[in-house]
């Protein structure tokens, strides 16, 4: 866990165990898969090649990746038909930051895309784009893996470089995010955190808790395949915190900025809890309650599959990350945990 604000760390510590078998204790340190904390790093990207004028957010998709051209609609479908039509408009880079493209997940053919990690980006989203949309773009919100990964892909069109290098080059690299990376090496996989499942009330090791390195994975998976501590993730709320500055320098235009952090989905209803709204990339808090009750009105972040919790809190120019290692639990951004690791750091906070 940490607390912090744009210039200073006012809480950190671990508790619990990373790996029970090893007896490794969970550290600082300590790496984890961040899953869909991914995304908004991914729109960071995006965002970053909108400020040189590589792209704009309201580009047709088609426009940079030309397998989308002449996409279809499903209009209806039973059991023995589907009859598709072509929709009002093409889909937008808009339309992907927000998850209200109506693009398909991935079919059951590239289901082991996030185990086995055996397509490119390219070959993914190539996919992808044949598949007929579900509904019309811009109407309706559906969390969307397979358009953070097109948004990806998007980023290496545009910028003439592989995903995963331009995170490494323009984010990692100057924010001094050291352990962030797609590829744990062989001497960061001894810090991985094991990702524990219950099972008959034990709990146990699940499958694929660490990518087989040795496997040389093609995708890095946009959408939700970094692994990262909790201080790399410290830093890069700071560097939001700071308006997109890092040492002083302007990686991120502050426009940009305020676009991902703002609502961009008006009144349509997005999220796993109620309140929330969607900004390009990343979630809006647009009525605190529940689990988000400490936040104010327009805190943004993410959460992650296993459990992270990742938080900016403008107004209160502060930050909460939260990183557990679990799967098959109930939705980690309604969990009472995190309600209640938010409700302490506000406290801390006032002191």
């Amino acid at each position: 866990m940490i607390v912090g604000t744009q210039d200073k760390i006012v809480y950190e510590g671990a508790t619990g165990m990373a790996n029970f078998k090893d007896r490794i204790s969970m550290e600082p340190s300590t790496l984890f898969r961040i899953a869909s904390m991914t995304k908004p790093i991914t729109a960071i990207a995006v965002m970053m090649l909108v400020d040189e004028g590589k792209l704009s957010v309201d580009d047709d998709v088609e426009k940079h990746l030309p397998e989308f051209q002449d996409q279809m609609l499903v209009a209806a479908k039973d059991k023995d038909t589907t009859t598709l039509k072509k929709p009002k408009r093409p889909i937008t880079v808009r339309d992907l930051l927000t998850h209200m493209s109506g693009l398909a997940n991935y079919p059951s053919g590239l289901a082991d895309l996030y185990t086995k990690r055996n397509r490119t980006i390219s070959e993914a989203t190539i996919a992808v784009s044949q598949l007929p949309l579900i509904f019309e773009p811009g109407t309706k919100w559906s969390y969307c893996n397979s358009g953070i990964d097109a948004l990806g892909r998007i980023v290496e069109v545009a910028s003439g470089m592989s995903y995963e290098k331009f995170l490494q080059t323009r984010i990692f690299d100057p924010l001094g995010m050291k352990e962030s990376t797609f590829y744990p090496t062989a001497e960061q996989a001894k810090t991985v955190a094991v990702t524990y499942a219950k099972v008959d009330g034990k709990l146990v090791a699940a499958p694929n808790s660490l990518l087989d390195v040795k496997a040389h994975p093609k995708h890095p998976v946009p959408a939700g395949g970094l692994y990262s501590t909790a201080r790399d993730q410290a830093k890069l709320y700071q560097f939001m915190l700071n308006n997109g500055k890092v040492g002083g320098k302007q990686l991120l235009s502050e426009k940009s900025l305020k676009q991902m952090t703002t609502t961009q989905t008006g009144d349509i209803k997005t999220g796993f809890v109620d309140g929330m709204s969607w900004g390009l990339g990343w979630q809006v808090v647009a009525e605190p309650k529940g689990a988000t009750e400490s936040l104010s009105a327009g805190s943004n972040g993410h959460g992650g599959a296993f459990g992270t919790q990742g938080w900016i809190d403008p107004k209160k120019g502060a930050f909460y990350i939260l990183m557990i290692q679990r799967t098959g639990n109930p939705n980690g951004d309604a969990s009472e945990f995190r309600k209640e690791f938010q409700r302490l750091a506000v406290e801390l906070l006032k002191k």
